[in-house]
């Protein structure tokens, strides 16, 4: 069983997710410079400066290789600006619910496209607080990589769609 959070430990938990493999950098900023492939386009007054938001459908591939079920989740996905990094680029990125938002995390991070990969590193809020902290411990952490890992993938494709690959 894991240990219960302490009334100072922080209600949140950190994310890190690398896709390995050759990336074409050019493809990813476009792909994220267009992302209609990512959903609609939504007004909402609680979108982040300077970020979009999108409507669309976060999987959870189960088991973690998609082969047997996929649970999907509404939700809506902010995007910021592509910044050019060095060899790469970067993009602010956010998640949440969009709806029962109560029962889910709330993710905000960053996502950068390198030759040698893909990667989402950022925080989010496990649903319930310090209790949802020391659900996250035992399971929920699992869902959260697993949504993380098939973003970067469903994002991979785009790009070798952007290539024409």
């Amino acid at each position: 069983m894991a240990p219960s959070p302490s009334p100072t430990e922080p209600a949140f938990a950190t994310l890190k997710v690398f896709r390995a493999g050759g990336v074409d950098v050019a493809a990813v900023r476009g792909a994220l410079g267009l992302p209609a492939w990512l959903g609609e386009i939504v007004a909402r007054p609680d979108t982040p400066a300077g970020m979009t938001t999108y409507l669309t459908d976060l999987v959870l591939p189960l088991p973690p290789d998609g082969r047997l079920l996929s649970l999907r989740k509404a939700a809506y996905v902010d995007l910021g600006a592509v910044e050019e990094r060095g060899d790469g680029v970067e993009i602010a990125i956010g998640w949440r619910s969009a709806s029962l938002a109560p029962l889910f995390p709330v993710f905000a991070g960053r996502l950068s496209a390198r030759p040698g990969g893909l990667t989402i590193e950022g925080h989010y809020a496990p649903p319930g607080g310090r209790l949802g902290m020391a659900a996250d411990r035992a399971l929920l952490h699992v869902a959260a990589r697993g949504t993380a890992r098939w973003f970067l993938d469903h994002l991979a494709a785009q790009a070798r769609v952007v290539a024409g690959s």
